[in-house]
């Protein structure tokens, strides 16, 4: 604890109930701020959280979230909030073609970055001559990622010779669900870091996590963690704007049709790129970050949510190739429902700019039309009931030369810091980058006040077998 815990700790506004908002806010509380979170929405989670849709009376997430082995900060966040059980790990994944034949890839006993390496030779969807030019990029992976020059890793794969099965067949499946953009507007580094921290360095950095129970369950409990150690949360509160003084911050909060002002020693500012971009008024102190919120764009996810009558297959989740839909997750077996009461299923469709102008019937037609190339059982099933969620800002665009542009959680305001995925946190845009920069927020804030804890940013994952020769 601080030496102010006990007396008059300092005060710490929080806009934004996102993960972010929550990981920084939740560090700081346990540290003896006295916090308090303001989400203009009725729940917490941000883009990571769920709801009961009022069209099918059911709890949805409003998007499928996954995290990785290699996710430290996002684990221990879990682990701080006594959720981490919630959370069911899988080692292998499962890559389906239509018509239903499936590879699966997953680690053996061998060092890494080998550890994949005999279940991805004996895989079905790629050809020998993929495999062979897949191996022949992964080799310059190894021992560094390289630099941003510009290039995207579409033009990248192409100058290492990658072959189209190999391109849309994995490169394609992986890459584009990770990073939520095609390959051809995605700066290498992004994609070149994924692929080194969650298939080479490891077996455990490897390892795919999924919550079995709905999102806001999983973050909600946050707010019991602020309010426990003497913060507050306000829901349905939005910062509409602030003044970063010398001594402290002033928000304008409005909650309903109540607004007022409210004054804090600190503020992190925990908001989506756009959402920042809309606070920060014409004023000189704030002209580079505005400038530089202008590079950022965003990118859409779409998530279409299907009940069947019966169940249509007894996969947890796979990997759909050739299609539009990237990705099923198998949503009542990982919620553990009875079988008996059928299927439900989430879709996935990511970088989804060919879905955002379609209807909701075109979309679940389309979708419909797909599931039945993989699944034979879900041509017999009823659809019970369906929903589409469309994402359109889920993230922002990870485009070559972006980085130069991400600003750190230390502002020109001496009391204002930053945090959100799009921050400088050194990974892209995912639940660990946004954790990660809730964290790094609460390092910096506390820094500047003095606290007696200033380290909250958990260490990466220690490489394994070779790989410990390259870090």
């Amino acid at each position: 604890m601080t030496a102010w815990a006990s007396a008059h700790p300092p005060s710490v506004a929080i806009a934004g109930g996102g993960l972010a908002g929550l990981a920084a806010g939740c560090a700081l509380a346990d540290s003896g701020f006295k916090v308090t979170l303001f989400e203009r929405r009725p729940y917490l989670g941000g883009r990571a959280s769920s709801y009961e849709h009022p069209g099918t009376g059911e709890i949805v997430d409003n998007c499928q979230h996954v995290l990785l082995g290699c996710c430290t900060n996002l684990i221990d966040f879990y682990r701080r909030l006594g959720v981490e059980k919630k959370i069911r790990w899988f080692a292998e994944l499962t890559f389906l073609e239509p018509g239903g034949r499936a590879s699966v890839i997953g680690p053996s006993a061998l060092p890494a970055p080998f550890h994949n390496g005999l279940s991805f030779l004996r895989a079905s969807c790629l050809s020998l001559r993929d495999k062979l030019s897949i191996g022949r990029a992964i080799a310059p992976l190894i021992p560094a990622i390289p630099a941003d020059s510009g290039e995207s890793f579409l033009a990248w794969l192409q100058r290492h010779g990658q072959t189209l099965g190999a391109i849309e067949r994995f490169w394609k499946p992986i890459l584009i669900s990770a990073l939520n953009e095609d390959l051809d507007k995605m700066s290498t580094p992004y994609a070149a870091h994924v692929v080194r921290e969650s298939f080479m360095k490891s077996a455990a950095a490897g390892l795919m996590g999924v919550p079995m129970v709905p999102l806001s369950e999983l973050y909600g409990v946050a707010a019991d963690y602020i309010r426990e150690r003497g913060g507050t949360v306000c829901l349905r509160s939005g910062v509409e704007g602030f003044e970063a003084g010398d001594e402290g911050v002033s928000l304008q909060i409005t909650s309903g049709k109540e607004k007022r002002q409210m004054q804090f020693d600190y503020a992190v500012q925990a908001l989506p790129f756009d959402g920042l971009e809309r606070l920060l008024s014409d004023k000189e102190d704030t002209q580079q970050l505005r400038q530089s919120l202008q590079h950022f764009s965003g990118s859409p996810i779409t998530g279409i949510h299907l009940w069947f009558d019966r169940q249509i297959s007894d996969l947890e989740h796979a990997v759909l190739l050739d299609r539009t839909i990237q990705w099923m997750f198998h949503k009542s077996k990982l919620l553990g429902r009875d079988p008996n009461q059928g299927s439900y299923v989430e879709l996935v469709v990511s970088a989804s700019n060919s879905l955002v102008e379609k209807s909701k019937q075109e979309i679940i037609e389309l979708a419909l039309a797909e599931l039945r190339e993989f699944f034979p059982e879900a041509r017999a099933a009823k659809l019970v009931k369906s929903t589409v969620i469309k994402e359109i800002h889920a993230t922002y665009s990870p485009r070559p030369g972006v980085d130069l542009y991400r600003p750190a959680a230390k502002t020109v305001w001496p009391r204002v810091f930053l945090a959100g995925d799009w921050t400088a946190t050194g990974w892209p845009a995912t639940m660990e980058g946004a954790v990660r920069s809730g964290n790094l927020a609460a390092e910096a804030l506390a820094t500047s006040a003095g606290g007696e804890k200033t380290e909250f940013v958990s260490p990466d994952l220690p490489a394994a077998g070779f790989m410990r020769l390259f870090g």
